[in-house]
């Protein structure tokens, strides 16, 4: 097959978001949060762990620690013993706790809105950033985790598996207006259909578009 041009590319993104908009209409965070806090915490939990667990994890954690001095001041056994669930828990329990610290010391203890600030803050990277910023200050963001890297590589919209490179490829591949959402479409085909060891080709509603449709195996 001849190489696609970085303008057929494009024409072909515009397709799969047609597609997907359709498949997954009315997407949102998949996370339970009430204010930004919960959120950026929410998120810190859900590294290497699946948001049904943080969902699990985070109403007994939110009833105790409400605000960023709640959990500034917070004994950290006490935060460890909450978020065990979501493995990793003394890192992230660090993270949490010190993140509060510099929210109140450099933000009055308010979640600031932009990249630059966020990933200032302990246990914050771009894609909790993103996250961020395209739930709570409505700024267009694509945020990128595995679902995302693994059907960018699959759709060969992007290519790699540095996010940053990834981010970066895919938002001069997809709309401006538009990247918020692809995230959140590309999380849901990830976790239902395009699956990463056996991917359900034959109910993919994007097939047509995918240069790799009928691969069995992780790419």
């Amino acid at each position: 097959m001849p190489k696609e041009s970085f303008a057929d590319k494009k024409i072909r993104g515009k397709k799969i978001v047609a597609a997907l908009d359709k498949t997954y209409p009315n997407v949102k965070c998949f996370l339970n949060y009430e204010n930004p806090l919960q959120l950026l915490v929410a998120v810190i939990l859900s590294a290497q762990c699946t948001d049904i667990r943080v969902n699990m994890t985070t109403p007994a954690l939110f009833k105790k620690f409400k605000t960023a001095k709640d959990f500034a001041q917070c004994d950290i056994e006490d935060l460890e013993t909450l978020i065990k669930s979501t493995g990793f828990y003394r890192n992230k329990a660090r993270s949490i706790k010190n993140m509060a610290i510099l929210l109140l010391e450099k933000f009055n203890g308010k979640v600031p809105g932009t990249i630059e600030e966020l990933t200032e803050l302990p246990g914050v990277g771009r894609k909790t950033a993103n996250v961020i910023l395209s739930e709570i200050f409505n700024v267009p963001s694509m945020v990128v985790d595995t679902h995302v890297t693994r059907l960018s590589n699959r759709l060969d919209l992007a290519r790699g598996v540095d996010a940053v490179k990834l981010e970066h490829s895919l938002m001069d591949i997809i709309e401006k207006k538009h990247w918020s959402s692809f995230s959140h479409w590309l999380i849901s085909h990830g976790r239902v259909i395009c699956v990463a060891r056996t991917p359900q080709c034959t109910k993919c509603q994007i097939m047509p578009l995918c240069p790799q449709r009928g691969v069995t195996k992780s790419k």
